[in-house]
Order: structure tokens, then C-alpha cells, then sequence
């Protein structure tokens, strides 16, 4: 498989403002989104809060993940190069999030390769404590629904105090009554992207 299938979001702006360098949102979908259809990818978090947005302040490309296989990181490197030569995007600004299985997939990229990326906001997923310090200056704001089902929200809270440890800084949010499903809820709340153009590289 050469890289990933891919989608490319572009506001309204983005061609009526050819000379703008644009900050660029990578998403990162779950399990259920994994397959060959593009479109199975916007039934869920930030493309189907995108469908009916087109005033968003950033270009956002999100790639689709095989059935039966899971991020791998060489090829969300491959892509992600793919995606820079197409995009006129601000490298300084390159911000990273995802839900559930895109969640392990926000931790695990941003601490392999903290340098590609200025903020990630990973959802209701996990990593791996023991790489913590990789991500010790990276702007994080992770979320978790209290009542999740699927992934325990103590991945998250291992992640979190890792980083900590480590001495590094993270903002945590946490739905006591939410299951699974705590991204419809976080996509949708502006603060978040206010939070995320703070940050350059």
C-alpha cells in the first residue's frame, strides 16, 4: 500500500485567498470509520462536523485506514508528506487529533514525531506511558467520556500523568456522563481551535 486514501477539507477562504499559508488539522478516524469508501470517514467527528462548515479556520485532511489493520506510523509520515506538497499549508501550524483507535493513533504519532506536529487533542484513546517524555514541550488537550465503554478512560489517565511526570503540561477534560462517544461534544465546542492556533512550532 503506497501511503493512505485521503480527503482534503478547504474552507470557502482557501481559494479566495490564494497568497495564504493555511494552518493545517490532521484527524485521524476510529476502527469503525477503517475501510476503502472515503465518505464511511465523515459519519463521525471532525468531517461530519465539517459537512455543513465552511467558514472552519483551517484546511483539515484526514486519511482512511485499511479494514483489519491499524495506524501505522511510516505511512502516516508518507502521507503526511503527500499532503504538505498539495496544501498550501503554514508548517509551523501542522495540529494533530483523533477519536478512539485515532486517539491511540494522536498519542503514538505526536510521541514518535513530536517535532512535525505544534498541538494534538487526542480522544478517547491511549499510548504508550514509557514514551511520555517524547511529547514534554508538546501543547496537549486530551478528552474522555467518564462512562466509556469501549476504551477505558484510564488510558487516557495514564497517558496524562505520564506526561506530567515527565514534567511536561496537559490539559485533560473529562465527560463524567459520557460513554464512547466524547467527540461529537468536543468537535463541536469552538474553544477547542481558539486552543489549538495558540500554538507554532
Amino acid at each position: 500500500m503506497n501511503s493512505y486514501p485521503y480527503h482534503i477539507y478547504y474552507p470557502n477562504e482557501y481559494r479566495e485567498k490564494p497568497e495564504k499559508k493555511w494552518p493545517l488539522l490532521i484527524f485521524l478516524h476510529g476502527a469503525g470509520e477503517r475501510g476503502h469508501e472515503i465518505d464511511k470517514v465523515k459519519a463521525q467527528g471532525l468531517p461530519q462536523y465539517l459537512q455543513d462548515n465552511k467558514e472552519f479556520p483551517f484546511v483539515v485532511a484526514y486519511p482512511q485506514c485499511p479494514s483489519n489493520t491499524y495506524w501505522q506510523i511510516p505511512l502516516l509520515n508518507e502521507w503526511l508528506e503527500e499532503i504538505l506538497l498539495q496544501v498550501k499549508a503554514d508548517h509551523s501550524r501542522v495540529y494533530l487529533t483523533g477519536i478512539s483507535m485515532g486517539g491511540y493513533g494522536t498519542w503514538r504519532w505526536a510521541a514518535q514525531h513530536p517535532e512535525k506536529f505544534a498541538a494534538i487533542i487526542p480522544i478517547c484513546g491511549g499510548g504508550d506511558p514509557a514514551r511520555a517524555d517524547r511529547l514534554l514541550h508538546m501543547p496537549i488537550w486530551a478528552f474522555h467520556g467518564g462512562k466509556d465503554d469501549i476504551v477505558p478512560l484510564e488510558e487516557t489517565l495514564k497517558m496524562v500523568e505520564a506526561v506530567k511526570a515527565a514534567g511536561g503540561k496537559v490539559i485533560l477534560t473529562v465527560y463524567p456522563d459520557l460513554f464512547h462517544d466524547s467527540w461529537t461534544v468536543t468537535y463541536h465546542n469552538p474553544k477547542i481551535y481558539n486552543w489549538l492556533l495558540k500554538f507554532r512550532k
